[in-house]
């Protein structure tokens, strides 16, 4: 991907090498689960639609009007495909909707010093690049994401370097789970790698396992 706001997909994923685009600073710690998509849209295995629910209390009032002051609701953040957040970001139940409302809102990497771990994870299998930094380092990014003149940064997983503010702030990813992203393979596409090897296994239980 080199630009623009992501597709939502019913199934697959959709590959990350280079990413460009408006950075939306979240300067909130521990955001949980129910926090990015309360429960009452968990109704559904729709991977799509549920973007609209994105950090549903924090973006609209009891009347369902957006609130202005919300960072996603103001321009040029409306279009912001990377969020910076603060420590522990997707902690509490590990509802994979959480990354799937992410993700169909457009944010396709997603900047803290610390993610829970089960969400770091659907994050990687969703398509979505968890990038952990130190506070230092975050703490910075937030800040160039804060102001509209400097919001506008590069990820690439590739060279794993962010570049913001004249920067180039290099980061690292678990090989298995940066290969994933870059081949965007999801768990049915890593399984069908092995597509000729559970054939031939199926194929062998017929022959010496026909009672099965």
């Amino acid at each position: 991907m080199t630009g623009g706001r992501a597709v939502a997909y019913a199934w697959g994923m959709e590959k990350f090498t280079h990413l460009d685009g408006i950075a939306a600073a979240l300067p909130m710690i521990n955001v949980d689960t129910d926090q990015i998509i309360p429960k009452q849209f968990l109704t559904t295995i729709e991977r799509s639609g549920l973007g609209k629910n994105l950090f549903y209390d924090l973006r609209y009032d009891e009347d369902g009007g957006e609130r202005a002051d919300f960072v996603l609701n103001r321009p040029p953040w409306r279009e912001a495909v990377i969020l910076v957040a603060g420590d522990n970001f997707g902690c509490g139940s590990s509802r994979e909707h959480a990354p799937w409302a992410l993700l169909d809102f457009g944010i396709r990497a997603i900047i803290a010093p610390s993610f829970a771990d089960i969400f770091h994870n659907n994050c990687c299998k969703n398509g979505i690049l968890p990038v952990a930094l130190p506070q230092s380092e975050a703490d910075e990014l937030m800040r160039l994401a804060s102001d509209a003149a400097s919001a506008c940064f590069s990820v690439d997983l590739r060279s794993c370097a962010i570049h913001a503010g004249g920067r180039a702030i290099p980061f690292t990813l678990e090989a298995a789970l940066r290969q994933r992203l870059l081949e965007g393979l999801d768990d049915i596409a890593l399984t069908l790698q092995r597509r000729e090897d559970i054939l031939a296994f199926e194929a062998r239980q017929r022959e010496q396992r026909a009672w099965l």
